[in-house]
C-alpha cells in the first residue's frame, strides 16, 4: 500500500509543471489573465491538489470577476497547503481586496512564519500596520526590511516615518541622520533628496538650531520657489529661535506678496504684539505699510481689526468707499467679521448710509460724510451700495429693509444675478423658503452655464423641500446615460447633494429616503478611509514624505468632517425614532401601489435607459489597453427607497456604530453627547450614558436638550432601581446625586429653570417637553409654549418651527393659533401659512407661474 504523500511533497512540481507555475506567476503579474488561467488549468489537470496552483487559479478569476469562485478555490488551495507562503500571500491579497485588512494581516504574519525575509509581503505587512494603525509592530516590520536591503533608500526613510508615526521622533531623527551620512553623490535640486532634507528639518522644530542649521546648509537641494517657500520656513525659525534676522526675513516676504495676511501677522508676532486687541504699535506698523504699498489692502483691512472707535471710523471710511467704488462684491464678506463689536457695526452702517445718499441718482449735493457726488461716480457704486446695505439689512435680521433695498437694486439693474441670489438669501433667513427658490432660479437664468448658481438654486429647491425640481436641475451637469441625477451625484460623492436631500426628505417626512442619503455619506467615507491604504506605499516610494504625514494625521480625524456629523446626527434620530415607534418601518414598508398608467411609464423610461446605454457601448471603440474585467463592476441598487435600511431589527445597533467614532473626534459638540445618551439609555448601557450627561454638562450645563435628558435619566432611574444588580445600581445613585440629586422635586427643578431661562424660546421649549414627560395637564404645556410668543422673548423662526413640530406631536388644539399668531410676528415669512395657502405656495414655486396669486386670509 502506497504512502500518502505530505504537503510538502505535493508542493514540489516536476520541472515542466513548475516552468509553469513560474509562467503562471509571470502572467499574473502582467495581468494577462485569460492566458494565467490556461496555465493553470494545464497543472491542475495533472496535479489536481496542488495547493499554490489552485490560489493563483482562485485569485485569477478573482480579478476576471468570477469573485465566489476564485474565493472558493483559494480557501481550498490554503486547506490543501498550509505551510506555503504562497498559498497565504494569496489569502491576504483576497482578504484585503475585501477591505477584510485585520484577516489580511494575519494572513501575511503566517505568511511570515514560512517565508521571512520575502520582501513583497514584508512590504505589504507594513501597508497594513500602518493602515491599521500598528506602529509598534510597523517599526519591527521596518527594521527587517532594512536589515535585509540596508542599501535600498526607501527602506530608510520608511524606518524614519515608522519611527516617527510611533511617536518616537529621536530615533526618526537619527534613522536619517545615517542615511544621510551613507548618501554620495547627490546632484543639485534633486527632488527626492529635497523631500527628505525638509522632512528632516520638520523634524528638528524641536532643536530649533539644529533646523535651521540643516535648513541652511542644505538649501541648495531644494527644487522649490526659490524666493518664497525657502524665505517663509526661515523667517519661522528665525522667529522661534527670537533672531535679529527675523524682521528682515518677513520684511522681504511681505515685500514679495504685500495682501498676504500671514505674513503681516508673522511680522507682528515676531515683534510680540498681536492682532486679537487694540495695540497702538501693530496699528502704527500696519500704517506705514499701508503708505509703503498703496494698492494692498491687507494691510489696511488688518488695521480695521484692531482700530478703536475714532480711528476705527476714519480708516473705514476710505477702504469701504473704495470697495464700493471699485464693484467689490464680496466687500461685505470681508467686513461683517467686524461686526462681533457693536460700536463698528453702527459705524458701517453709517458709513455706507451715507454713500448711499450721496450717490443715489436723486442726489446733488455731497453729504457731510463725502465730498463727491452722484455726477461725479459710476452709477454701479449706487448700485453696489445698495447691494452692501441688502446684505448688513439681512445679517443683522432686519429682512424688510434688507427686501425693500435690495428691490431699489432690481429697479435699477435687473440682469445682475448676485442680486437674486441676495434676495434668495434673505427670503430664506425670513422664513420664505418657496421665495427663495423662486429667487435662486431667477439668479441661475440670468447665467445658465454657471455651476454656482445652478448648485445654488437646486439647493434651495432642496431646502424648500421640491426635490423633483432640484434634481431636473442638477441633471444639466451630471452624465446623461446615468440612472438620475442623484445616482451620478452620488457616484461623485457629492457631499453637499446627499446632505441636503437626506434632509429635504427628513422634513418631507420620508425617513426611509432620508436614511438612504444619510448612510451614502458614511459610505464616501468609509471610501475615503479605505482609499488612503495605496499611499501608504506610493508616497514611500515617490518620498513626499511631508504631505503623507499630513495625510495621516487628517485620515485620523476624518469622521470629524461636519458633512459626517451632520448625516451621523440626523441618521442616529431616525433610527431612535424607529426603536421608539416600530410603525414608521411599517408605514415605509406599506408605501402606495403605483397605478397601471405610472407602471407602463416607469417600464418604458428603463427600456429607453437601456437602449441608450447599449448605444453608448456600441459606439465606443475598444482600446487596446482595455481592463479585462479587473475593475468589479458597482452592484446594482436593489433598494432604491430605503426600505431594507429602515427595516432593520436593531436600529440601537446602526445607530451606536455611526456615532462611536464621534465620541472621540467630536468631544466639544454637545450634540454628539445628547444624541450618544439617547441611543444608550435605550440600549440599558447606564454608565455609559452617564458619561454622555457629565460630558454634555461640561459644554453647557444650561443647555436645554440637557435639561430634557437630566430629568428623563431620573425618571429611568427611578424606574430602574428596583430591579438593578447592586454594583450598577450604586454607580448609577451616585452619578445621579451629581446630575439631579433625587431630594429635588422634578416639577420644582422645571420652575426654576424656567426662571432662569424665561426669554429664550429653545429653553421654554425644553421645560415645556418636561413638563408633559411630568404628566402636566396639557393646557398647562400649551401656556408654557405660548410664552415664547412675549414681547421679550427672543422667538426667532427656525425656533418656531421647532415649537410648531411640538405642538403637532401631540395635535394640539392650539396648534393653528400659534402658526397664526407667528405669521403675523414674521411678516416676511409664508411657512407659518395655512395649509391652504401654503400649498398654493408650493405650486408656484414648482411650476414658476408668476400670475399665480396667494389670496391673503383675513386675521
Amino acid at each position: 500500500m502506497s504512502k500518502a504523500l505530505s504537503p510538502e511533497a505535493k508542493r514540489i512540481l516536476p520541472s515542466k509543471e513548475a516552468g509553469l507555475f513560474k509562467e503562471l506567476l509571470s502572467l499574473y503579474e502582467t495581468r494577462q489573465l485569460k492566458k494565467g488561467l490556461k496555465t493553470a488549468d494545464q497543472i491542475l489537470k495533472k496535479f489536481p491538489e496542488h495547493g499554490e496552483t489552485l490560489c493563483m487559479k482562485g485569485l485569477v478569476l478573482t480579478h476576471m470577476g468570477k469573485r465566489e469562485e476564485g474565493i472558493d478555490l483559494v480557501k481550498k488551495g490554503v486547506r490543501l497547503d498550509l505551510k506555503s507562503h504562497i498559498c497565504w500571500h494569496v489569502f491576504g491579497l483576497i482578504q484585503k481586496g475585501q477591505k477584510n485588512y485585520e484577516e489580511a494581516l494575519k494572513s501575511y504574519t503566517q505568511a511570515l512564519r514560512y517565508d521571512k525575509e520575502n520582501l513583497n509581503i514584508l512590504r505589504d505587512a507594513a501597508q497594513l500596520q500602518t493602515q491599521l494603525r500598528l506602529f509598534e509592530a510597523l517599526v519591527e516590520t521596518r527594521l527587517t526590511l532594512v536589515r535585509i536591503r540596508p542599501t535600498l533608500r526607501q527602506h530608510w526613510v520608511a524606518l524614519a516615518v515608522a519611527h516617527h508615526l510611533n511617536g518616537n521622533l529621536a530615533e526618526a531623527r537619527k534613522t536619517l541622520e545615517h542615511y544621510e551620512r551613507m548618501l554620495k553623490n547627490v546632484p543639485d535640486y534633486d527632488i527626492e533628496h529635497s523631500e527628505t532634507l525638509l522632512y528632516h528639518i520638520n523634524l528638528n522644530l524641536g532643536p530649533l538650531s539644529t533646523a535651521l542649521q540643516l535648513w541652511r546648509l542644505e538649501a541648495s537641494f531644494l527644487p522649490f520657489d526659490l524666493v518664497v517657500y525657502p524665505d517663509n520656513f526661515a523667517a519661522r525659525l528665525l522667529s522661534k529661535l527670537g533672531s535679529d534676522e527675523a524682521e528682515h526675513a518677513w520684511r522681504v516676504l511681505i515685500e514679495h506678496n504685500p495682501d498676504c495676511y500671514d505674513y503681516y501677522r508673522g511680522y507682528l508676532l515676531n515683534l510680540g504684539l498681536s492682532l486679537d486687541s487694540s495695540s497702538t504699535d501693530a496699528l502704527t506698523i500696519l500704517r506705514e505699510f499701508s503708505a509703503q504699498v498703496p494698492k494692498a489692502a491687507a494691510p489696511r483691512r488688518l488695521a480695521l481689526t484692531i482700530a478703536s472707535r475714532d480711528e476705527f471710523r476714519d480708516l473705514a471710511k476710505p477702504y469701504i468707499l473704495s470697495g464700493l467704488t471699485k464693484g467689490i462684491p464680496s466687500l461685505f464678506v470681508d467686513i461683517k467679521a467686524l461686526y462681533t463689536d457693536d460700536s463698528k457695526r453702527e459705524i458701517v452702517e453709517e458709513i455706507v448710509e451715507a454713500a448711499r445718499s450721496n450717490f443715489a441718482p436723486d442726489s446733488t449735493s455731497p453729504s457731510a460724510s463725502s465730498s463727491s457726488t452722484a455726477a461725479d461716480v459710476e452709477p454701479t457704486t449706487y448700485l453696489w451700495t445698495l447691494y452692501f446695505l441688502s446684505q448688513h439689512y439681512s445679517y443683522l435680521g432686519r429682512p424688510k429693509e434688507a427686501l425693500e433695498t435690495i428691490e431699489l437694486a432690481l429697479a435699477h439693474t435687473p440682469t445682475l444675478p448676485e442680486l437674486h441670489a441676495c434676495k434668495a438669501r434673505t427670503l430664506k433667513r425670513a422664513g420664505d423658503l418657496y421665495g427663495a427658490a423662486r429667487c435662486a432660479d431667477e439668479a441661475r437664468l440670468l447665467d445658465g452655464q454657471d455651476r454656482f448658481l445652478n448648485t445654488k438654486a437646486a439647493k434651495y429647491f432642496l431646502r424648500a423641500g421640491l426635490i423633483d425640481e432640484a434634481s431636473a436641475i442638477l441633471g444639466l451637469f451630471t452624465k446623461k446615460d446615468a440612472a438620475s441625477p442623484g445616482a451620478d451625484l452620488e457616484d461623485m460623492q457629492s457631499l453637499l447633494y446627499l446632505i441636503e436631500e437626506g434632509d429635504a426628505h427628513y422634513c418631507n417626512g420620508k425617513l426611509s429616503h432620508a436614511l438612504k442619503k444619510y448612510l451614502a455619506v458614511q459610505k464616501i467615507f468609509n471610501e475615503t478611509q479605505d482609499d488612503q491604504y495605496d499611499f501608504h506605499g506610493y508616497n514611500l516610494r515617490k518620498f513626499t514624505l511631508n504631505i503623507y504625514i499630513k495625510l495621516v494625521k487628517w485620515e485620523d480625524r476624518l469622521r470629524s468632517h461636519p458633512t459626517y456629523v451632520s448625516a451621523a446626527l440626523s441618521a442616529s434620530r431616525i433610527y431612535v425614532a424607529l426603536h421608539d415607534d416600530p410603525s414608521i418601518a411599517t408605514a415605509a414598508t406599506s408605501a402606495p401601489q403605483l397605478t397601471d398608467a405610472e407602471k407602463k411609464a416607469k417600464k418604458k423610461a428603463k427600456k429607453a435607459a437601456q437602449k441608450q446605454q447599449e448605444d453608448t457601448k456600441n459606439t465606443t471603440a475598444p482600446s487596446a489597453n482595455e481592463d479585462k474585467g479587473l475593475e468589479v463592476t458597482p452592484p446594482k441598487d436593489d433598494d432604491p427607497d430605503g426600505i431594507k435600511l429602515i427595516a432593520v431589527t436593531d436600529p440601537l445597533e446602526q445607530a451606536a456604530k455611526l456615532l462611536n467614532p464621534l465620541i472621540a473626534l467630536a468631544t466639544d459638540n454637545i450634540d454628539i453627547w445628547i444624541a450618544t445618551y439617547d441611543v444608550a439609555i435605550r440600549r440599558k448601557k447606564y454608565l455609559q450614558a452617564v458619561s454622555a450627561l457629565n460630558h454634555a454638562r461640561e459644554l453647557g450645563v444650561e443647555h436645554h436638550e440637557l435639561h430634557v435628558r437630566l430629568v428623563h435619566f431620573r425618571q429611568t432611574v427611578q424606574a430602574l432601581l428596583q430591579e438593578a444588580p447592586a454594583p450598577i445600581g450604586t454607580l448609577i445613585t451616585e452619578a445621579l446625586a451629581t446630575l439631579l440629586p433625587f431630594e429635588v422635586s422634578l416639577d420644582t427643578y422645571n420652575g426654576q429653570y424656567l426662571q432662569r431661562h424665561s426669554t429664550e424660546p429653545l429653553a421654554v421649549l425644553a421645560v415645556a417637553k418636561v413638563a408633559k414627560a411630568l404628566q402636566a395637564p396639557l393646557q398647562e404645556v400649551e401656556e408654557i409654549i405660548f410664552g415664547t410668543l412675549r414681547e421679550e422673548s427672543k422667538l426667532d423662526v427656525s425656533s418656531a418651527l421647532q415649537v410648531v413640530a411640538f405642538l403637532n406631536s401631540f395635535k394640539s388644539e392650539r396648534l393653528e393659533e400659534f402658526q397664526g399668531a407667528c405669521d403675523l410676528r414674521f411678516e416676511v415669512s409664508t411657512i407659518f401659512k395655512p395649509a391652504e395657502e401654503f400649498e398654493l405656495l408650493r405650486k408656484r414655486a414648482q411650476v414658476g407661474e408668476e400670475d399665480t396669486k396667494v389670496e391673503e386670509t383675513p386675521a
